[in-house]
């Protein structure tokens, strides 16, 4: 039911990435282009602004989780990991799982270790879907999930998030669904909305997925930065878990972004699959990094309470400037992302305004457009995306700038 795909000819992948970006990532001849991140950060430097548009936190995480990774580099874990990753961040994957979701995946065959959530995301897809699938995404959806699409040859088939709150259409949800629906990727907490999907959403994708006889591959990533809502992995549902591959990783949640620890859990029999194929990805992620990860999954619940109540903190500020800009603000339940509608103020065209906010008021952001199919961009032209994973000093300079705007425009 479940069998993974056969691996593709260069010729029938050639053209993947005409289907799978947008126009903000081609060029002038067709071509392959810069991406608007690259343009954004470009501009902030250039303009010396505040860079809230790529989400990355400005500050390490915590200092036991560094002092780990010395101690492993000293004592020589320098060399290739074993390919499922070490036995001791495995076991703490599980451990964590079962400590706070009540779920027991085997480290020794249920688990694995990634370069980050990213490659467990794409060794996942190619793994299950080919030409002729259909991948189901909610949309806006992170801008690797096309990209990832594309290069399987499947067809990418998204369901609209609607404003305020970014839920989906429950008819939009079932008409999304079809025979040929090979994998649902469903990214709860969302990026870049700041959704944090309900019970009732998520059991309606396992219900629908049973349905259809497709599997689920969730990235939460987010998962432990959500605030007054609790994360429900998609594995904890019923009817989900022998279908379900969960992906999550250390960068969100221990602000170690750099390091690219992820990993994966879910049904052996899919596990197994999607370790066949990143054997030829990357075979293996950073092994000193990977011993500190287990120290830091282990670190006590202040820890995981702090992350949250701090968060919150930054989101409030931040929030503060943007409506003092006239923009609506769409306070986020989730992430570490929040979104703005400028029609407020008679702009209609975010890309627009993402390009000029840098030299008006000296602060970057990302267009939500750029996170979208072209019908799903014209849906979300006025949005932007602010990200506040910066440290509280810099939050402040930047509300502070933002609630100029609307003198500046």
């Amino acid at each position: 039911m479940h069998a993974p795909r056969e691996l593709f000819t260069a010729t029938a992948m050639a053209p993947w990435w005409r289907a799978a970006v947008g126009a903000n990532l081609l060029g002038p001849d067709g071509g392959l282009g810069v991406t608007i991140f690259e343009e954004m950060t470009t501009l902030a430097v250039q303009t010396g602004a505040i860079n809230l548009g790529q989400g990355f936190p400005d500050e390490d995480g915590p200092a036991e989780i560094k002092a780990a990774v010395q101690a492993a580099v000293a004592s020589g874990a320098n060399q290739y990991a074993p390919g499922k990753g070490l036995l001791e961040l495995r076991e703490a994957v599980s451990a964590h799982q079962q400590r706070f979701y009540g779920l027991s995946p085997d480290p020794q065959s249920e688990v694995i270790i990634t370069t980050g959530a990213t490659e467990g995301i794409a060794a996942s897809l190619l793994a299950f879907a080919g030409p002729g699938d259909e991948v189901l995404t909610f949309e806006p959806f992170y801008d690797s999930y096309g990209a990832v699409i594309g290069l399987t040859g499947a067809t990418h088939v998204t369901v609209p998030l609607l404003a305020p709150e970014f839920f989906p259409d429950m008819a939009a949800l079932e008409a999304a669904f079809s025979d040929r629906t090979k994998v649902v990727l469903l990214n709860n907490p969302h990026n870049p909305t700041g959704a944090v999907f309900p019970r009732e959403v998520l059991q309606r994708v396992v219900d629908l997925a049973r349905k259809h006889d497709c599997l689920i591959i969730t990235d939460e990533v987010y998962e432990h930065l959500t605030f007054g809502v609790s994360h429900i992995p998609v594995a904890s549902l019923p009817g989900a878990a022998d279908r379900t591959v969960s992906i999550s990783s250390a960068g969100k949640t221990f602000s170690f972004t750099g390091w690219k620890i992820g990993w994966l859990s879910g049904p052996e029999e899919l596990v197994s699959a999607i370790r066949t194929v990143k054997q030829f990805l990357t075979y293996s992620s950073g092994t000193p990094f990977q011993a500190a990860i287990a120290t830091g999954l282990a670190l006590p619940d202040d820890f995981y309470h702090g992350i949250w109540t701090t968060l919150r903190h930054k989101r409030d500020i931040l929030s503060e400037g943007l409506r003092a800009a006239g923009f609506d603000v769409y306070t986020p339940q989730g992430t570490y992302f929040v979104n703005v509608d400028t029609a407020p103020l008679g702009i209609h065209d975010s890309v627009d305004l993402a390009r000029r906010l840098p030299s008006l008021v000296g602060v970057a952001a990302i267009p939500l457009p750029v996170f979208c199919h072209p019908q799903g961009a014209e849906r979300t032209r006025s949005l932007l995306r602010f990200a506040f994973c910066k440290k509280i000093e810099v939050l402040e300079e930047a509300a502070a700038r933002l609630a100029t705007l609307s003198g500046k425009l």
